[in-house]
């Protein structure tokens, strides 16, 4: 078992680095978080899990002890692989999962891609009691997903992919502060996607 690795940074993509250890480079698969802030050259330390499949052996990499934990609860879930758990954790933060497991609300996981109805509410019956949820008022927790959800929206009108926006919409009210406003949000939001990265309408 790989559980961590350290070394330079080689390559970034959008959903992976290549970490350089000992001559080795080393392709793990990120949250966009850590991929967009990932610097070739520079050191990096992740903790890591190493997925094993008949055909392959794979990485995945997380900058906290306690993402690498969650991503092991979900992949225990039945109905959800190692890609879609990295897109639970893409799209939230451990508290954020852990907020909507305490409040039995599975809304946030169906709107992760690949996350149907059924697997939503498995995740949160399966991560109950394995998780703490921050101490923060539901009204506050409420709050923060009504913006999460504002901003997703409007940048969806604007033409970016829904998954995209949800992950960049969760970013920005996760690092903003709790007054700050939708219209703020959005335009953190918009400066952080770039003109360059706009995608392409669904349909």
């Amino acid at each position: 078992m790989i559980s961590s690795v350290r070394g330079v940074v080689g390559y970034a993509d959008q959903d992976s680095v290549v970490v350089e250890v000992g001559g080795v480079g080393l392709t793990v698969a990120v949250t966009p978080h850590i991929a967009r802030t990932a610097r070739v050259g520079e050191p990096l330390f992740l903790h890591t899990s190493l997925i094993v499949r008949e055909d392959a052996l794979s990485l995945v990499g997380f900058e906290t002890r306690d993402e690498l934990t969650t991503f092991l609860l979900l992949v225990g879930v039945t109905g959800v692989g190692p890609k879609s758990a990295l897109g639970v954790l893409s799209a939230m933060s451990v508290d954020q999962i852990a907020t909507a497991v305490a409040d039995d609300d599975d809304a946030p996981f169906r709107r992760v891609s690949g996350i149907g109805p059924k697997t939503a509410k498995l995740i949160v019956v399966h991560l109950t009691g394995k998780v703490i949820a921050p101490a923060v008022s539901s009204r506050g927790a409420s709050a923060r997903d009504d913006r999460t959800d504002a901003v997703t929206a409007a940048l969806t009108g604007l033409g970016w992919a829904e998954r995209h926006a949800a992950e960049v919409a969760a970013t920005v009210v996760e690092d903003a502060a709790a007054e700050a406003s939708v219209q703020d949000l959005l335009r953190r939001a918009l400066a952080e996607l770039g003109p360059a990265r706009k995608e392409t309408a669904r349909g």
